[in-house]
């Protein structure tokens, strides 16, 4: 290997790097955000097994919309 090739290496590596770097956050927040979300699930399905949780239609949120007008 000559001088250009190590340069090139060397180039290809620190991009790589930055590559992992950037990502490497995004992968940690979806890993968390599925470890939560399983740890939710199973805790609800606890509840239910128990008999103590909401049920699946009661577990939903309701939302409301509301119009605003101005009367003139």
């Amino acid at each position: 290997m000559d001088t250009a090739h190590i340069e090139g290496l060397i180039g290809m590596l620190t991009v790589l790097a930055i590559l992992v770097l950037l990502v490497l956050p995004s992968v940690l927040g979806i890993a968390r955000d599925r470890r939560a979300d399983r740890q939710i699930r199973e805790a609800d399905r606890a509840r239910r097994a128990e008999g103590t949780g909401p049920g699946p239609r009661e577990a939903r949120p309701r939302y409301f919309t509301t119009t605003v007008t101005h009367h003139s």
